[in-house]
């Protein structure tokens, strides 16, 4: 029989997203070993070899992206017959919002295999403050949040205790190779005062006796990215926000930071069925 193993696509897809065998198993249920052994049945199958293994992860080969293209589409198309058979199609219009903080180099590439999975789901997104995210949440405004909160010791509990979709690492970030600020002032790069991130970092600085100006305010974190790799000063981000001219700062005297960790808002009582639906499958994209 010609043709490809549904759960060989779907191993390649989670392989691929993830970056590694390893981060992938998780994802398929399946062991390191079993996920190795499905890519090699499928590299045989294509004929060809489909990824290249190094020690940073795994990439697509050229034949690998295009049998990618192939293996969304069709697992897109299983889920939706799926769906349609049993009743179940997702259909209609979804207002979603995003904090900008959220894998901000993936988070267009989620939302574009959100929509290959789900093509009758009209999506209308916004990117906002977590705060913003969560009152808009409560008076109604949108039906799908996904909003960060900061593990500080001791702080209070945040509204949104939905579907935890990651956690990750509070860094100090700087130019890629500068070195540790030398001014008597730490010359700070943050988001505007409505900010938590930034209510925080100030916060935390001022207790530990740290010297500090705000060297430059950006409106949203594509903004800070690049004021950070401008050498402009330093910023405290997620880790999914190191990007391009960044790297990590290990400085004397700056404090240790926390993890921070992304959720989806909990769901409403009365939610309608196509926005639980819709809630699933976010989950599943964007986890």
């Amino acid at each position: 029989m010609s043709g490809f193993d549904f759960d060989q696509l779907r191993t390649l897809v989670a392989v691929l997203d993830a970056g590694s065998l390893t981060a992938a198993a998780p994802k398929v249920f399946l062991s390191q070993s079993s996920v190795s052994e499905q890519m090699r049945k499928l590299e045989e199958r294509a004929g060809q070899p489909l990824l290249v293994r190094g020690k940073a992860g795994v990439v697509a080969t050229p034949a690998g992206e295009r049998l990618l293209t192939h293996a969304r589409a069709i697992l897109a198309l299983s889920d939706e017959a799926y769906r349609d058979l049993r009743g179940v199609a997702l259909r209609g219009e979804l207002r979603l919002c995003i904090t900008d903080y959220f894998r901000p180099g993936d988070v267009a590439r989620m939302l574009r295999r959100l929509n290959e999975q789900y093509p009758q789901v009209r999506l209308h997104v916004t990117i906002m403050k977590s705060g913003a995210i969560e009152d808009a949440y409560e008076r109604g405004e949108i039906d799908v949040g996904i909003s960060m909160r900061i593990l500080e010791r001791g702080a209070a509990r945040s509204r949104a205790q939905g579907a935890l979709l990651r956690r990750e690492q509070l860094m100090w970030m700087a130019a890629d190779g500068a070195a540790a600020p030398a001014q008597d002032a730490f010359p700070l790069l943050a988001l505007p005062e409505t900010c938590a991130l930034r209510q925080y970092v100030e916060r935390l600085l001022s207790r530990r006796g740290v010297p500090y100006s705000v060297a430059h305010v950006a409106s949203g974190v594509a903004g800070l990215q690049l004021a950070v790799a401008a050498g402009l000063g330093v910023a405290c981000l997620n880790e999914s926000a190191l990007g391009a001219g960044m790297a990590r700062l290990h400085a004397p005297g700056l404090p240790a930071l926390p993890m921070a960790e992304f959720r989806l808002l909990p769901a409403r009582a009365g939610e309608s069925e196509f926005v639980g639906m819709a809630r699933e499958a976010i989950v599943k994209a964007l986890g």
